[in-house]
């Protein structure tokens, strides 16, 4: 863990007499299961990388330590489908070419491959021999493959056009004793080997028969599996892609679980009923943290336990510095999880109760 984020918890742990246990730590290799790479160069020699920062420079990375090794297999597998097809990659500065960025998920179990190919252009038929020949190329490997339209000057890397070209709708994980689903444009953890510790550590805190409320539940990896002893759990979602890979999790759960879920469509902040009344609250927001509406509704619903899972130290004390103010609550630990090796970066479990 890096020392920034270090002594922003542990002084955050300290001011309010909480603690702060070691980080959690995984695999510093081969951990990466999912990657969006920018595609740039020439047809005879294509680049699949990352850009320098502040730039679009690009860094071919065809062998990256962290990615696991399936993502390294497809990323040489499309290099060479790019020069059999002579399909152009995307150019920056004159908004030519068409291959913008692959998206590349690796499914756990088999160890198949979610594929979306991002293009500039409204239509899936200027890349339909490439898609062929990377098809026939991965093989049984291939879960799907999908293709997206993007064909705006923006640095956004997905566009609102989707379709899928074959294999299945959404990739399935079992995480916290629950299926759950990932269509290609939801969110979901790179690190999920290191994320399913999370997970765990969020259901050993919460008690059979809680109400559970969750805001940011994305595609259900915490929640779902709270459904076979929680007596309610409402999941809140705001994103298309999270709320259909939600309802394919729901879909796969017994009746009597599914009857005791309950979604709320829509940003958080319009959502904030669903605190009412619950034993935990659960959060898991973006890096910005949480909106006031959100904050207050928090406080004011005065949960027996709130779970704040954060990918940043300094939206999280900012938040928690807000939510102990009213004296409703009180922080008990902070538990940081390495997801993010070689980076500044870390996820944290903040772990607040009753005051």
């Amino acid at each position: 863990m890096a020392d920034g984020a270090r002594d922003l918890l542990r002084s955050f742990a300290q001011s309010h007499g909480a603690r702060l246990d070691r980080a959690v730590e995984g695999a510093a290799s081969g951990f990466r299961v999912r990657a969006r790479l920018a595609v740039r160069g020439r047809v005879a020699s294509p680049k699949v990388g990352i850009f320098q920062q502040a730039s679009h420079r690009i860094v071919d990375i065809p062998s990256c330590v962290v990615h696991h090794p399936r993502i390294n297999e497809t990323v040489r597998s499309l290099k060479d489908c790019i020069r059999d097809t002579g399909v152009k990659p995307y150019v920056d500065a004159s908004h030519r070419g068409l291959l913008r960025y692959v998206q590349i998920v690796v499914e756990r179990v088999g160890g198949r491959v979610q594929v979306v190919l991002v293009a500039n252009d409204v239509t899936a038929e200027s890349l339909a021999s490439l898609a062929q020949r990377l098809t026939d190329r991965l093989g049984p490997g291939l879960h799907s493959l999908w293709w997206n339209g993007n064909p705006e000057r923006t640095n956004v890397i997905f566009g609102p056009h989707w379709q899928l070209l074959c294999g299945d709708e959404a990739l399935r994980e079992t995480i916290g004793g629950a299926a759950v689903f990932f269509p290609p444009g939801a969110f979901g953890q790179s690190n999920l080997d290191l994320a399913d510790r999370i997970v765990a550590a969020v259901h050993a805190l919460i008690p059979d028969g809680a109400v559970v409320a969750e805001a940011y539940a994305g595609c259900g990896s915490f929640g779902l599996g709270l459904l076979a002893r929680a007596s309610e759990v409402r999941l809140n979602e705001q994103n298309p892609h999270g709320l259909r890979g939600l309802e394919l999790g729901l879909e796969a759960r017994p009746s009597p679980e599914r009857d005791r879920s309950r979604v709320l469509t829509g940003d958080a902040s319009a959502c904030t009923s669903m605190f009412d009344g619950a034993d935990v609250v659960l959060v898991d927001p973006p890096r910005s943290g949480l909106d006031a509406a959100v904050l207050e509704s928090i406080a004011a619903a005065r949960p027996r336990l709130l779970l704040y899972v954060s990918c940043d130290p300094a939206s999280l004390t900012r938040d928690g510095e807000s939510l102990l103010a009213g004296g409703t609550l009180r922080l008990r630990s902070l538990t940081p999880f390495a997801l993010f090796p070689y980076t500044e970066h870390v996820e944290t479990l903040a772990v607040f109760d009753a005051a």
